[in-house]
């Protein structure tokens, strides 16, 4: 069982996903920090985080502060006594009094091979942008966003079909692998870090709904991607007549003379639409409040073939 005072700061899946691979690897943080409890699902109720709801199952304190720019957070922070703070996917960025306050300084667990991809969305952008492999980095946190020198990364490739969702998984136990098998020599002070080159940084925002709606002027390849990296958030759509409907698998096929949006086919095979260039073979459709269906089911619905979107 580690000494080491850790104060872990996080809230998704992603997040939990590596505060989990601390206590297993007997690093139990002293108190846990997460965004406040969230309105979620159709009833809109409050939802405590993952990173909260395993923080209390391990009889871990958890600090739910909504800003980190009080000097009442700051000393209740300060009184813990910490050698180190690591974030993972928090949520808030963290000002230079809370930087300031572990011993050894705070640390970031990141899901890109740093300086691409600072930012909030790193894997949605990796997928959208084609890129071939992607990874995660472990950083020395500083001021700025995602701008720190990098302790140590690890790359892996990006499947051709793989979704945002499946990516997420992989680079998440990732994460908590190269962190427990860096924090010894970390907390020994063994570990150097190497500043990122500016002139290769990258950014990726967050992603928004209207980022996930296909634009049929763009080419196939690319509408291909947006589908894989808004799967399964938020959800890539576009509008038949009056209804939002969600696309969660599709590839693109050879060109077509069609106008752009033009339903050139509906079958078994695909819900093909004609795009900027090449055409997008849809295989599964969702209209908003029922279940994700195949493209035959969803071509027996209603008449598609040669309607304009």
């Amino acid at each position: 069982m580690s000494a080491s005072r850790i104060i872990f700061a996080g809230t998704p899946e992603f997040a939990a996903t590596s505060l989990r691979a601390l206590v297993v690897a007997g690093y139990k943080p002293v108190a846990v920090l997460t965004q406040p409890d969230r309105p979620a699902g159709r009833g809109k109720k409050l939802s405590a985080s993952p990173v909260k709801n395993y923080a209390l199952a391990q009889n871990i304190e958890v600090m739910q502060p909504s800003t980190l720019r009080d000097d009442s957070v700051v000393a209740e922070l300060a009184a813990l006594q910490p050698d180190l703070l690591i974030v993972v996917a928090y949520g808030l960025l963290l000002p230079q009094s809370v930087l300031d306050v572990p011993r050894l300084g705070c640390v970031n667990v990141h899901a890109s091979l740093l300086p691409r991809w600072r930012g909030a969305a790193p894997i949605q952008a990796a997928i959208l942008a084609g890129d071939t492999h992607t990874g995660v980095s472990l950083m020395a946190m500083t001021a700025g966003l995602d701008c720190g020198p990098v302790y140590a990364s690890r790359q892996l490739a990006i499947g051709s079909d793989e979704t945002a969702g499946q990516l997420h998984d992989r680079l998440a136990s990732m994460g908590g692998e190269m962190l427990t098998s860096h924090l010894a020599d970390l907390l020994a002070g063994k570990l150097q870090a190497v500043q990122q080159d500016e002139s290769r940084a990258s950014y990726a925002p967050k992603v928004t709904t209207t980022d996930a709606q296909l634009d049929w002027h763009r080419p196939a390849d690319e509408l291909a991607r947006r589908v894989r990296a808004f799967n399964p958030v938020p959800g890539a759509y576009f509008m038949l007549d009056d209804e939002r409907i969600k696309c969660w698998a599709a590839h693109s096929v050879a060109a077509t003379t069609a106008v752009p949006g033009t339903i050139v086919a509906a079958s078994a095979h695909g819900v093909e639409v004609a795009c900027g260039s090449g055409g997008l073979s849809m295989q599964a459709l969702q209209r908003p409040g029922r279940r994700s269906v195949t493209a035959a089911e969803f071509s027996a619905q209603t008449s598609l073939a040669g309607r304009q979107l």
